[in-house]
């Protein structure tokens, strides 16, 4: 493969399958939830392995779950490109960081790509891959995202309107985000030592650690996150769209 006419540098992704789903209203975890008979976190899974752009994947699990996902997708689906699978933390941050800690401990290359990305996004496709492996060999880092289609509104601590931001300056951020490796580990490295950490996002660690600018990569709008019920009757709409091979 040549995405940008260079040679192609190691890619890794850390996919995040640790998510409670508290919003979703049941007992099951989002990331096993199903969407036309195959789990949440088989789509991104199955990307992934199907990429010319990812060479390797960081599964992070919640506790105790590593062997189920081991067995119940790695081994079931023979997704060989899962080279570690590790527990995750509390906090997305934290998650986060035991997958970049395992990163580190396989070797992974300073000048290497790592792609986060939330299983919780099943709809990512190799478009998106290959436009943000383009955007991080120009700006070792990026991030997914797409333009709002809405107003937004700044509020005060009493919900009034307090700012309307232009909204073409407006983006609504996705996953992946994407960095040189030496880069996210080491503004992780930084974040994760302070006593409070405040981090929605992984460019939020590179901006406010690093003071560098995060570029950012067009995705797309069906690339949408699975938080509640709504959200899993569209997933089933846009399955049949994104995976038309899939048999239920």
């Amino acid at each position: 493969m040549s995405v940008t006419g260079k040679e192609k540098k190691t890619c890794t992704a850390i996919l995040l399958a640790g998510g409670q789903g508290k919003r979703m209203g049941t007992d099951t975890q989002k990331q096993y939830l199903l969407i036309r008979g195959y789990p949440v976190l088989y789509y991104s899974l199955r990307t992934f392995q199907q990429s010319e752009i990812i060479d390797d994947v960081i599964l992070v699990t919640g506790s105790g779950q590593t062997d189920y996902v081991r067995r119940e997708f790695v081994e079931r689906y023979g997704f060989s490109k899962v080279s570690r699978i590790v527990e995750g933390g509390r906090e997305r941050y934290d998650s986060v960081w035991e997958g970049l800690k395992a990163a580190q401990d396989a070797g992974i290359a300073d000048d290497s790509y790592i792609f986060i990305h939330d299983s919780a996004r099943p709809f990512l496709t190799e478009e998106i891959l290959e436009r943000a492996y383009e955007d991080v060999e120009r700006n070792r880092a990026c991030v997914v995202g797409v333009p709002s289609k809405d107003t937004v509104k700044i509020v005060d601590r009493e919900n009034f309107a307090a700012e309307t931001p232009d909204r073409k300056y407006v983006w609504v951020i996705q996953t992946p985000q994407v960095f040189e490796a030496s880069l996210i580990i080491e503004a992780y490295g930084k974040m994760m030592s302070r006593e409070t950490v405040c981090a929605t996002d992984d460019a939020m660690a590179v901006e406010n650690e690093l003071h560098i600018p995060v570029h950012m990569t067009m995705g797309s709008y069906e690339n949408i996150k699975i938080t509640t019920p709504e959200d899993l009757d569209i997933a089933q709409i846009f399955a049949q769209r994104c995976f038309p091979d899939l048999q239920e």
